[in-house]
């Protein structure tokens, strides 16, 4: 229990301190280009967080598929 702990932690403190992402397709960094640099930064902040809503879903119903199975 305490290994999956560090664990998590290690992956949660790489998570947070990873550079800055660039998520954005061909046709969004054309927009943001045009937007300027604010809004362009905010555009990126979104469709990252559009992005890791379902990934944290799909974890989570993951995570708990794999205790189940690991309790039978």
């Amino acid at each position: 229990m305490n290994k999956n702990r560090i664990i998590a932690g290690l992956i949660l403190l790489l998570i947070l301190n990873s550079h800055p992402l660039n998520a954005q397709c061909s046709i969004c960094t054309k927009t943001a280009s045009q937007l300027g640099e604010g809004p362009a930064k905010a555009l990126n902040s979104a469709i990252l967080y559009l992005a890791f809503t379902p990934l944290a879903i799909m974890g989570y119903i993951g995570w708990r598929w794999w205790k189940n199975e690991k309790e039978l």
